[in-house]
């Protein structure tokens, strides 16, 4: 017994002698080095600034922040979707903390005399390209899962999305990181991305391989394409993917070198007018036999006014078949925070500015519009159809619905919940299985509930809502109707 006394005394001296050393090394560290003027003046307890500093997030988001202040979703937003996921129902008890009097607050003109519901109808689904193309895709869904990369999300996350869209009907935009076989696994739709480096559909020399285009249009399940000019978090900045998470599989996939920084161009080099995107538009379109179109985000009506005048010159058969909408508050596993911050419109005001400009020109019903940026509640997306988008486009929604904790580490390969990394040990926790039944749960319930929006609104299913059945509060605490806000050109019938 006394040896091993011994033992553990020298054990602990041991330690002690090594912890000092530490202390001391670190000290003579701190106090010689110059980059951090904390740690200069106060060596060693310095460091519990920097501590408390990434802390601080965490701290905020679950003990001190209420349900409605955090960004960029607050807490009640996420446990909607949470339970929606879940199939736990959207119900609340003792009233909403929404604040009906905070700027921009969206409010429902509910009917005097609700739709019954022996007489609610299905909302019907929309046909994209149809006269247009060969293969035109009848879209079922109102919502849909957004691009995000094979790359930027996990294999089991595009494999969860994947099963949970054809369980759900709704379809799958592939991201600019090319066509996965998880994508295809599921066997639900899929739209095709061409993004600015032509990743899965290039030639050596980073050009637009239409033989590349003709051999994915050959997959059934492959609906659309849609060329990518810029997304609502990063106009102007092509995609970017850190070399730790280009694995060799993603580096096939994109046609790129394995562990290298996978940037794209901050815009095609093949694109620099609009008849040169509406030149790639109708080569796709012929090369594949499936709609084409394209998705932006607006930062003015420039892009709008020129895409009506170059088709109207051209012809009908030049326009893509549908246009993406992405607003300035859009997401994306990494973006420059100047642009995430400042750069493009809202959706709220991109959209119905869009759509307008669409109708002046004679092409909305040439043209599908679909909507994107934050629109993750049934009130946002309902909102979207009563602005005229033909459907909604969702990333963030369908990442909560897969277990996302807004952990803000998708661009670190160190998500929590194996959803925006490679590594195989946090990506363990994520069952494919399971989670791909609450992708599905998910955009079955919220369109449950986007039709109870309407059939509140006297309509019969969420394609007839109008801009005069939605309120927006203003700074002074009145509400005023969406079509007073923005109201239809005048040439249009409403």
């Amino acid at each position: 017994m006394v040896w091993l006394q011994v033992l553990w005394v020298g054990l602990g001296v041991l330690l002690a002698f090594g912890l000092l050393f530490w202390v001391v090394y670190w000290y003579v560290q701190d106090i010689t080095q110059k980059r951090h003027t904390v740690l200069r003046n106060y060596p060693v307890i310095g460091h519990l600034r920097y501590f408390f500093e990434r802390l601080g997030e965490y701290f905020r988001q679950y003990f001190f922040l209420n349900d409605r202040e955090e960004r960029p979703f607050d807490r009640a937003t996420r446990r909607w979707v949470y339970r929606l996921a879940k199939n736990e129902g959207g119900m609340l008890g003792f009233g909403s903390t929404y604040d009906l009097q905070q700027t921009g607050a969206i409010l429902f003109v509910n009917a005097p005399f609700p739709v019954l519901e022996e007489d609610k109808l299905p909302t019907p689904p929309l046909i994209i390209g149809e006269g247009w193309c060969q293969q035109p895709f009848t879209a079922r869904s109102p919502l849909n899962i957004s691009g995000m990369s094979f790359g930027a999300i996990s294999k089991p996350a595009v494999q969860a999305l994947s099963r949970g869209a054809a369980q759900a009907g709704c379809w799958m935009d592939t991201g600019e990181g090319g066509l996965s076989p998880y994508h295809l696994e599921g066997g639900g739709d899929i739209i095709f991305q061409i993004g600015t480096a032509k990743y899965g559909c290039r030639n050596e020399d980073g050009s637009l391989s239409l033989e590349k285009l003709r051999q994915l249009a050959a997959h059934e399940t492959v609906r659309a394409f849609e060329i990518k000019l810029s997304q609502g978090a990063k106009p102007g900045k092509g995609g970017v993917l850190l070399g730790a998470k280009v694995t060799p599989e993603i580096a096939a996939i994109r046609g790129i070198a394995v562990g290298q920084d996978s940037l794209s161009p901050n815009r095609h080099r093949d694109i620099a007018t609009m008849d040169q995107l509406l030149d790639m538009v109708e080569r796709v379109r012929e090369a594949t036999g499936k709609p084409v179109g394209v998705k932006t985000a607006i930062g003015g009506w420039e892009f709008l006014h020129l895409l009506g005048e170059a088709v109207q010159r051209r012809g009908l058969h030049s326009a893509p078949d549908f246009l993406a909408i992405d607003g300035g508050e859009g997401g994306s596993g990494a973006a420059p925070q100047a642009l995430a911050d400042h750069m493009s419109l809202s959706i709220m005001e991109g959209l119905p500015r869009a759509v307008d400009a669409l109708m002046e020109a004679g092409l909305k019903e040439r043209i599908r519009v679909i909507a994107a940026g934050k629109l993750v509640t049934p009130a946002k997306v309902a909102w979207a159809l009563a602005c005229g988008a033909d459907f909604v486009n969702t990333a963030r929604g369908f990442m909560f619905a897969l277990g996302c904790i807004q952990a803000l580490r998708c661009h670190s390969n160190t998500c929590p919940t194996g959803i925006t990394t490679h590594d195989p040990r946090l990506q363990r926790g994520l069952v494919v299985e399971d989670k791909a039944e609450r992708v599905a749960a998910y955009c079955r319930n919220m369109g449950q509930e986007i039709d109870m929006i309407a059939h509140a609104c006297g309509l019969h299913h969420a394609r007839e809502f109008r801009r005069q059945h939605v309120r927006l509060v203003q700074p002074n605490g009145d509400s005023v109707a969406l079509s007073s806000l923005y109201p239809y050109p005048l040439t249009v019938p409403v």
